[in-house]
């Protein structure tokens, strides 16, 4: 099948999303580099400078990654890059790490209103859900349950294990990439299931983040609650 022809609108803009729909085929692969740009240009039919700009933006929302001298490259999720952009909770003493996790449950079943809002899904959508706690070092700091489309993530629960990356998980195994989150925060009381999981109190102050994970195709992947203790930790977040 041929590729889609490049339109009329801002031709960076075309080419870009022309770019991430190729991308989202699997035409080049995490890890793997794009053809120059002066490769690119003759094959669109556009001027180099249209076809930087395009993999400027790429690279910006993390889809790429510019290596001066060697060229463009699809991002990969190395846990160090994760760390920074998408965990987003300090220790107050500044010793930072990356989350370990362990698996309480996961399941296939309906689900629930609030997950099909928030996923697009329909009345009768089944999702996976996972249910884990994350601890820095051996202390535990957040419950979180991920809701997943099962229909996009088939064999899910035939995993033997679920690997703390799970979006390096998900990009390897069903081709889904993260490439955008969206997360909202609120302050909520620990019910019984914090309690048996992070060993607080029933009623202590939990931070509630709600994230929407999306594909490079902006459609939403992973719907994602985590209950995180903030005694020793916090939120940050670097607004540029």
């Amino acid at each position: 099948m041929s590729e889609p022809a490049i339109g009329l609108s801002p031709l960076y803009i075309q080419v870009r999303d022309e770019l991430t729909r190729r991308l989202a085929k699997g035409r080049w692969r995490p890890g793997t580099s794009l053809p120059s740009e002066q490769g690119l240009a003759r094959e669109m039919g556009v001027s180099q400078g249209t076809v930087r700009k395009a993999l400027d933006g790429l690279a910006a929302d993390h889809i790429l990654v510019r290596k001066q001298g060697r060229g463009t490259f699809v991002a990969e999720f190395e846990e160090s890059r994760i760390l920074f952009q998408f965990f987003r909770l300090w220790p107050d003493s500044g010793e930072r790490m990356f989350p370990t996790s362990k698996v309480l449950s996961r399941t296939t079943e309906k689900g629930s209103a609030r997950e099909r809002a928030a996923l697009g899904l329909g009345l009768l959508s089944k999702i996976v859900r996972v249910e884990r706690v994350r601890y820095h070092g051996r202390v535990p700091i957040l419950r979180e349950i991920l809701s997943l489309p099962a229909g996009l993530f088939p064999g899910f629960n035939e995993v033997r294990q679920v690997p703390n990356n799970v979006y390096q998980f998900y990009s390897e195994r069903w081709g889904i990439r993260i490439t955008k989150t969206k997360e909202k925060l609120k302050a909520v009381a620990a019910d019984t299931n914090d309690r048996r999981a992070l060993g607080c109190a029933v009623g202590d102050p939990l931070l509630l983040i709600e994230r929407l994970a999306l594909d490079i195709n902006t459609r939403p992947v992973e719907y994602r609650r985590s209950f995180c203790l903030t005694t020793h930790m916090h939120y940050a977040s670097d607004v540029t």
